[in-house]
């Protein structure tokens, strides 16, 4: 019982860790080649597949 609340509360701090580096990181989420699937290209230069899709018109 004692591991499994030593292993319980770990995870825990491990979890709001995580939380927090990810509110105070902030960075955007980078995919890639176009980042969020907006279709917004935020690559300076565009990759293959996304030429591919503007080229048939995809996009």
């Amino acid at each position: 019982m004692n591991y499994f609340l030593a292993t319980f509360a770990l995870m825990l701090i491990v979890i709001a860790l995580m939380a927090v580096g990810v509110m105070f990181g902030r960075r955007a989420i980078k995919g890639s080649c176009g980042g969020l699937n907006t279709g917004s290209c935020v690559c300076v230069e565009k990759c293959p597949k996304r030429k591919k899709m503007e080229a048939e018109g995809q996009v």
